[in-house]
């Protein structure tokens, strides 16, 4: 029989209508979170703080634990008349501060609802228990346990961050996963590993009668959701080796960072001055102090500070210019205490000439580099100076330097390596040369690189040419790292010019006293120490006393960046730290030989040399 449209019409009707009632069904008998909404006005939910995932240095050390702290909330719609004297004497607090509370909360109920808010964080014990107490006594209030955040061992507190309540622009970009009187991490590990940290958070639903008194469990207690704990994570850190590098930069502006060539793991990451884990554990009173501070502890040098290099980067330069074929381990330059090209010089201290590669490493020569720069730059292989010297950048960028490394540690900056673009934009198209730039050829000019780029650099020479992204967590039971993280990131240097470069960082450490090596402070029997001195201009003052070292010479253990401000000669200060914090690395102590060196450096203050801008 053929339907007429009235006929269809009807069909359609009487479809939609099922599906609208199959629909309702579902939502108000079998969905019971769709009861759990309606009857909201008549329940109570009490929120159960996960506990915060702990976080342990490579050893198993805890590095952050938590300890219970009690908040009093209250529930404005709930709370009837109390005498505000007693509760105020209980709570050791002024019968105003009560009294603007509440006036506060009557002003803001139609947006406060039946939400409980905080009226006091982290209570004493001893306050809590005098509350609990008495408690009966003042309806609409109550006492609520969280975990906070306790610090056993006093290493690393700007590597491990903050935790503090969220303000409105946090809950405007997390809308679904926190709400007023949160907590969450804020720098740091506990910034960038908050989403495993943090838990989940769970509930009691409880009933109210007419006259909102709390009557009983909501369905017994089969709606309650249990909260969640955070996961602990394994950092890569060695807490002793970090307190014992916070030592040696105590009363020092600047940065250490040590890592593991054969892993890519940071054994130790200082910025000095930094954050005492005490102002972390009660960071909302301190924070004012350290945020006004004018050394800036809350900025963390050691991958936020776009530093020049100095002479470290002869390295770079040294390895570039042997995989062009514009020198070798034979090729001798002369330097007659500098760098002459026209009416200008670039200087240089007292040493022998004419030197060899590896001479030119152990005495830090700057002529040696100018020449081998120069040859790079006017390479006839290259159609001009603008293309030999983006290949030149793409060199450096292949170790790392000029871009973000990758690393998990959060606010890392990428530094800056020029190219043709940026010195046509400054000096015009045809209007420089390689004389115009040749301060890149010792880490000087408009290079910035971050210590963490210093440290992954020694690293890579120590590894003979590859690096991985240096990192801060470990692989664990609970928390997997990216596998990004175990990739080998080769240079574009062959790996067989490293051992050349090598034998000249092992002689500027080990040749011994007078030899002309510029970094003999830094040798300890043994153990193999290879280093190279900087000292990075500063137009503020004293120069910047730069080192980086690996050891063993063979099968390295560790790689180090120092970075001193104001500390003058690479030797003076960041050679002596650098290598110290190698000794009790490798060494588990300080040899006798050696202890005068380290008690001068522990006792160093820096601090009036640094101009504050």
């Amino acid at each position: 029989m053929k339907l007429n449209r009235e006929n269809k019409l009807l069909i359609g009707l009487c479809t939609a209508a099922a599906i609208l009632i199959a629909k309702l069904f579902s939502i108000q008998i079998l969905d019971e979170t769709y009861k759990l909404d309606a009857n909201n006005n008549s329940m109570v939910y009490s929120t159960i703080y996960p506990t915060r995932g702990i976080i342990n240095d490579r050893n198993g050390n805890i590095l952050v634990g938590n300890k219970v702290a009690y908040d009093l909330m209250v529930t404005p719609k709930e709370v009837e008349e109390f005498d505000t004297t007693l509760l105020a004497k209980v709570l050791g607090v002024s019968p105003e501060f009560i009294h603007e509370k509440m006036q506060d909360y009557h002003k803001n109920r139609k947006r406060i609802g039946w939400q409980s808010v905080v009226m006091i964080k982290q209570m004493p014990q001893e306050i809590y228990m005098k509350f609990a107490e008495t408690a009966y006594r003042f309806p609409g209030f109550r006492g609520q346990a969280r975990s906070i955040r306790e610090y056993p061992f006093n290493a690393g507190g700007n590597l491990l961050g903050y935790v503090s309540e969220v303000d409105a622009s946090y809950l405007k970009r997390h809308p679904d996963e926190y709400k007023s009187g949160d907590y969450a991490g804020k720098t740091g590990i506990e910034a960038a590993r908050e989403k495993e940290l943090r838990g989940e958070k769970g509930y009691n639903i409880m009933l109210r009668d007419s006259r909102n008194k709390i009557m009983s469990r909501y369905n017994n207690g089969e709606e309650d959701k249990e909260a969640i704990p955070g996961k602990d994570i394994t950092t890569t850190i060695d807490a002793g080796l970090q307190h014992y590098g916070q030592m040696l930069m105590n009363n020092k502006v600047g940065s250490l960072v040590a890592i593991e060539p054969s892993t890519g793991e940071i054994l130790t990451m200082v910025s000095s001055p930094g954050i005492d884990v005490e102002m972390l554990a009660d960071i909302g009173r301190h924070y004012g102090e350290i945020s006004t501070d004018p050394y800036k502890p809350m900025f963390n040098r050691a991958v936020q500070a776009p530093y020049p290099p100095g002479s470290v980067f002869k390295l770079v330069n040294g390895l570039i210019g042997l995989q062009e074929g514009v020198v070798s381990t034979n090729t001798h330059y002369p330097c007659s205490m500098g760098y002459k090209f026209g009416k200008n010089k670039l200087g240089c201290h007292a040493h022998k000439s004419p030197l060899s590669f590896e001479e030119s490493i152990m005495m830090s020569c700057n002529a040696y580099y100018c020449y081998i720069l120069r040859d790079l730059l006017e390479n006839k292989k290259y159609a001009s100076i603008a293309e030999a010297t983006d290949k030149w950048k793409e060199y450096v960028q292949s170790f790392g330097f000029g871009q973000k490394l990758g690393s998990d540690f959060p606010s890392e900056l990428g530094g800056f390596i020029p190219d043709s673009k940026y010195y046509n934009k400054v000096y015009g198209k045809g209007g420089w040369k390689a004389t115009t730039v040749i301060s890149l050829s010792i880490g000087q000019g408009e290079i910035g690189c971050t210590p963490l780029h210093l440290a992954n650099l020694c690293a890579t020479i120590a590894n003979r040419g590859f690096y991985y992204i240096p990192h801060i967590i470990k692989d664990s039971e609970h928390v997997a790292i990216d596998p990004k993280y175990k990739e080998k990131h080769y240079t574009m240097v062959d790996t067989t010019h490293f051992p050349k470069v090598i034998g000249g960082m092992y002689r500027a450490v080990n040749s011994g006293f007078g030899s002309g090596g510029t970094a003999s402070i830094a040798a300890v029997e043994g153990l193999d120490i290879c280093g190279k001195t900087g000292t990075a201009q500063n137009p503020h003052g004293h120069d910047h006393s730069v080192f980086i070292c690996f050891a063993p010479k063979d099968n390295p253990k560790i790689a180090v960046a120092a970075y001193v401000e104001n500390g003058g000669f690479g030797a003076s200060y960041a050679a002596p730290i650098a290598s110290l914090l190698t000794e009790m690395y490798l060494n588990g102590e300080i040899s006798q030989k050696r202890k005068s060196l380290e008690q001068r450096m522990l006792e160093a203050d820096l601090m009036d040399r640094v101009k504050v801008r």
